[in-house]
This record gives C-alpha cells, sequence and structure tokens, in this order.
C-alpha cells in the first residue's frame, strides 16, 4: 500500500498544510466555565507536534444564550475565552500545525446529565428536538438575524487570534442541521419550506455573513451530514440532484471545503455507485472535500459511546479511493483522540504501534 498521496502538501487560500490528514472534531468537556484551560492547549499541541495536517477543534459555541447545553463546552466569544484559544493556536503554530475552530450553536437540546442547563430557552427552527418531542422555543426572524451575526462574529475572532482557516459545524442534528430537516423544521415563513434547498436559507445566510467578516482570502469548511442521531438512515438529500441544489448555493455563498461526516466512509451514498458522501459533494460541486468515518479503526464512533471498543484497521480502502480523486483531505477521530503519535506511526510505517481505542480514552485529555 503506498501512502504517499496522504503525506503530500494542501494549501487554499489561507489554509497551508503539510499533509492531507486532518484530525476530526471531538466534544472533549473540558474547559470550565467555556473557557479552554492550558490542558486543553496541550492537547491540541500534541497533535500538532505528532504531525497532523490541519486540526479543526472540538465543537465551540457562539455568543447566544442557550448555543450549548454543557457548562464545559468551549466558547468562542467573550474575552477570557478568546484568551485561551489564543494559547491553542500560539502553541499549535509553534508546533509547526495548522488549526482551525468548528463553530457552534447546538439548537434544540436535551438536558445534560450534569443537571446544568442555561439561562435561556433552548433555541431552534420549530421548537422541535424531535418530530414527536417540542422542546425550547421557535426562533424569531429577530433570533435568526442575532444568530447569524454571532456565527460571524466568532468567525472574525479565529482570524482575528490567528487560526488558519475555520469550520463551520451544520451535521449532526443541531442547529443548522435542524433548519435543515424536514422533522424539525416546520416553518412556514421563509425559513422553512418543502424543500431542502428552502430550508438552507438559514445556513447561506450564515455562510455569506462569515464570508463577509472574514474576507475572500480566509478559508471556510462547513461540516454536513445526512444521518442524524436520532436516525442513522437519514438522508437530507436523497439523490444526486436534490445534493447538488443545497451544495451548490452554499458554494455561491462562500464555502471552500465540504466537511463530509458518514458512520463509515466506505458507504456508498447512492445507488449504481460506490462513492461516498464526499465523493460525491466534489464531484457535484469541484469543491475539495474531507472524508471522515471509522477511519483506521474497526467499528464506529456511535459505538464507542456506548462502550464498544475498537482495533486498528487497514487504510487500504481509504487510499484507494483517495488514489483515485474522490476527496482531498481525510478527518481522523478516534485514533487520534487516544494516541497523539497515530500520523507519525502510519508515515513511518510503525503499525504495529497503533493503538485501539476504548470508552476511557474520552475520560481524559492524552
Amino acid at each position: 500500500m503506498d501512502i504517499t498521496g496522504l503525506f503530500r502538501p494542501f494549501n487554499l487560500k489561507s489554509l497551508s498544510i503539510k499533509n492531507r490528514i486532518v484530525m476530526a472534531p471531538m466534544t472533549r468537556s473540558f474547559s470550565p466555565d467555556g473557557i479552554p484551560t492550558a490542558a486543553v492547549a496541550e492537547y491540541y499541541t500534541k497533535r500538532a507536534a505528532g504531525d497532523v495536517g490541519l486540526i479543526l477543534s472540538e465543537g465551540t459555541v457562539i455568543d447566544r444564550i442557550s448555543s450549548s447545553n454543557d457548562a464545559n463546552i468551549p466558547r468562542f466569544h467573550g474575552e477570557k475565552a478568546l484568551a485561551g484559544w489564543q494559547k491553542v493556536i500560539n502553541d499549535v503554530h509553534t508546533a509547526g500545525g495548522a488549526m482551525g475552530p468548528q463553530i457552534w450553536h447546538m439548537g434544540i437540546m436535551a438536558d445534560h446529565h450534569s443537571g446544568w442547563i442555561p439561562e435561556g430557552p433552548f433555541e431552534g427552527p420549530s421548537g422541535l428536538l424531535s418530530a414527536e418531542v417540542k422542546k425550547g422555543v421557535a426562533m424569531t426572524e429577530a433570533d435568526i438575524e442575532a444568530t447569524v451575526k454571532a456565527y460571524g462574529a466568532s468567525a472574525a475572532a479565529a482570524k482575528r487570534l490567528g487560526f488558519d482557516c475555520v469550520e463551520i459545524h451544520g451535521a449532526h442534528g443541531y442547529l443548522i442541521d435542524q433548519f435543515f430537516w424536514e422533522k424539525t423544521n416546520i416553518r412556514t415563513d421563509g425559513y422553512g419550506g418543502k424543500t431542502l434547498e428552502a430550508r438552507s436559507r438559514f445556513a447561506i445566510e450564515v455562510i455569506k455573513e462569515v464570508r463577509r467578516q472574514v474576507g475572500e482570502d480566509f478559508t471556510i469548511i462547513i461540516r454536513l451530514s445526512q444521518w442524524k442521531p436520532s436516525d442513522y438512515n437519514s438522508k437530507l438529500a436523497k439523490t444526486p440532484q436534490e445534493m447538488e441544489a443545497w451544495l451548490a448555493p452554499m458554494v455561491a455563498a462562500g464555502v471552500d471545503i465540504f466537511h463530509c461526516s458518514q458512520r463509515r466512509f466506505w458507504e456508498p451514498e447512492f445507488e449504481g455507485s460506490d462513492l461516498n458522501f464526499a465523493g460525491w459533494a466534489k464531484k457535484i460541486t469541484g469543491q475539495p472535500t474531507i472524508t471522515v468515518g471509522s477511519v483506521g479503526l474497526t467499528g464506529d464512533f456511535t459505538a464507542a459511546f456506548q462502550g464498544e471498543s475498537s482495533e486498528p484497521s487497514s487504510l487500504e480502502e481509504l487510499v484507494r479511493r483517495f488514489d483515485r480523486g474522490d476527496f482531498d483531505l481525510v478527518a481522523v477521530g478516534r485514533p487520534l483522540l487516544a494516541d497523539p503519535e497515530w500520523v507519525k506511526k502510519i508515515e513511518q510505517g510503525r503499525t504495529n504501534e497503533l493503538k485501539g481505542f476504548t470508552k476511557d480514552a474520552l475520560m481524559k485529555l492524552v
């Protein structure tokens, strides 16, 4: 297996990275009161020193009262939190790495198991946690406008602090994705609609505001998923034509890279082709894409949260698809969470030193 392709540099606007390996965003909840600590900075810096090409931070929330359901999720607003992120990016750069924050609003959420709740009610397109469960409030147009501006303000802060890019979290059942999904967006105004394209208006406005705030030369990534935590078989875009109608306006609005989340990267997105989500997104839009989903491990991450362990697995199928040109970058989650040296071990052929993954790895910053 020739892995040299994965270790070619990649350059796009503000983003210049040494290889094609991306550290996937992974929620850690080690930032008390939303402020990243020195231990968080050390955690990311170890991955930079371990030759990860691009580090995408855990989700870090925008300036809305109920953007988070967990007091230990980092914020990307406010003097103290941004000072914490300044140390993170300074240390990552010193270690030779590149990094972007993933900016996030959770939307309508279940209460956290800790019992902590935000000061205001959760907000979403229609006040729905699922098709069956009403929770929180439906956002007014004024709420939407303020939220769009909050995304832009966090993106502007990322550029100001010296980050290399920014990622907008539009996946996995959180706020932007709640607007995409017909089961959680039943609005009858201009932010709803019968088609996925119509329900994408909120996302398009967020992207445009982020682009306005960061300028044309700063790299914008958006993370998207077809599946939901409540419905693994969900497909927002059921055909390539629907996917094109969904993604093309995002490119026009300012997206540079699509980060296409799957549970298993090798699964085809549509019948009649073995292309995965990232493969189809690149084919349809011509934009660079990031693939992700159980790279380098047996088992998927949803099973890991339920206590299942995973063992190292072959990268042969990943490399075949990469060399074919299906996608440009590869996001790796659990292997890097458990082992900051994973990239170096892969590059140097030290596969006998690769570690498996257990749920215990979630309990600490390694």
